[in-house]
């Protein structure tokens, strides 16, 4: 037999193995002591794959930067992982999680007496006879169906409602620059996501615990019951809120807080409005802010919730993840995720362009399906 045939066949034999072999999955490299000491051992979920999805997360320069990522399950926390520079008293601005703040401050006046869902909303300006913005209640506001012309996000980006009202023209008197907007469409018939709408809620807040125009009383008030009634009970210690120069709360977006305190603000939701037992704010209140708004599913009052989108825009995961997953969602992708059929809460924090923001969610979507449904 010649040498060529039998290294002919010598290579045949060979060939299923080496096919075998190029079909192998590359091996993983070994996760750093960082990564694995971010999660706990003793977790409903393996300690190397939540660190491993964690690291993923942290590493991917195409989903952002992400700055801290920490997670509640069944109550306690299960992984916390910081980026350099950043630890457990770095106060990180909310943005638009403020805005479940604001509803929640704003459950607790209901409660206490001092509003009335399904009234009109009292808001100075608009009980002049005749003005139909008169007809607006607590509960579209807070569903973000006012009515009011609002553009969120607009093209160019100046134009935009949220930028005009907190950097620009309205920035002194924020809540006079929302209340001022002309109704666009009936009361309670069009859904339109809308910072300013917050800032109304804010003045709202206001007006009902203080009859003073004067700015510092109006701060003071209501920086007061915020930590009073709000961040104390919920043990959001190192929350901290902003004001403009009118004295109004900017209840759309300046929230700054710890990771840990976004977080006890998700456990509170989920715990339906308790803490430790004690029933801070009426059940009932969470179940109406997680409840889908009559014009746009996907929303509740000041909570995104885990369903499709009235536009179709991707907000959640739904499909993916369990159907009563809600979540406070901010600017540049800060996230407290609360899913209650998974005792589970998540907070990212960082900073994701628009751009990049599909592939962040999914780093978030498969950090969540990793934790088991109860």
């Amino acid at each position: 037999m010649s040498t060529r045939r039998l290294s002919l066949i010598v290579l045949a034999l060979a060939l299923p193995a080496l096919i075998g072999c190029a079909g192998d999955a590359p091996s993983q490299a070994p996760l750093s002591k960082a990564a694995l000491d971010a999660v706990v051992s003793d977790s409903s979920v393996p300690r190397e794959a939540l660190a491993r999805r964690i690291d993923d997360l942290f590493a991917d320069s195409q989903s952002g930067d992400t700055y801290a990522l920490l997670i509640f399950q069944g109550g306690r926390i299960v992984a916390e992982r910081y980026a350099p520079g950043y630890s457990k008293q770095t106060r990180f601005p909310g943005w638009s999680m403020t805005k479940t703040i604001t509803g929640v401050m704003i459950g607790m006046l209901v409660s206490d007496g001092r509003l009335k869902l399904d009234e009109s909303a009292p808001v100075p300006l608009w009980q002049r006879p005749g003005d139909p913005r008169g007809e607006i209640t607590l509960r579209q506001l807070l569903q973000m169906r006012s009515g009011l012309r609002h553009t969120e996000q607009g093209e160019p980006l100046y134009s935009s409602d949220e930028v005009r009202m907190l950097f620009l023209d309205g920035r002194d008197d924020m809540a006079a620059y929302a209340e001022a907007q002309p109704l666009e469409a009936e009361p309670g018939r069009k859904f339109e996501y809308s910072s300013a709408t917050s800032v109304i809620l804010a003045d709202v807040a206001a007006h009902s615990l203080s009859a003073s125009a004067e700015a510092p009383a109006r701060r003071a008030i209501v920086n007061d019951y915020l930590h009073t009634r709000v961040f104390e009970p919920l043990g959001m210690h190192s929350a901290i809120a902003e004001f403009d120069a009118a004295g109004t709360f900017i209840g759309s977006s300046m929230v700054h807080a710890s990771a840990r305190d976004w977080g006890r603000l998700g456990e509170f939701l989920r715990n339906g409005g308790s803490v430790k037992g004690a029933q801070v704010l009426p059940r009932g209140w969470i179940e109406f802010m997680t409840t889908p708004s009559p014009r746009n599913p996907g929303y509740g009052a000041q909570l995104w919730l885990n369903r499709a989108q009235k536009d179709g825009k991707q907000v959640l995961f739904p499909g993916s993840a369990p159907a009563s997953l809600f979540a406070c969602v901010g600017h540049l992708g800060q996230y407290v995720i609360v899913s209650p059929a998974q005792k589970l809460t998540l907070v990212r924090l960082g900073k994701t362009d628009s751009d990049k923001r599909d592939r962040l969610r999914d780093h978030l979507a498969d950090i969540v399906a990793l934790f088991p449904r109860t």
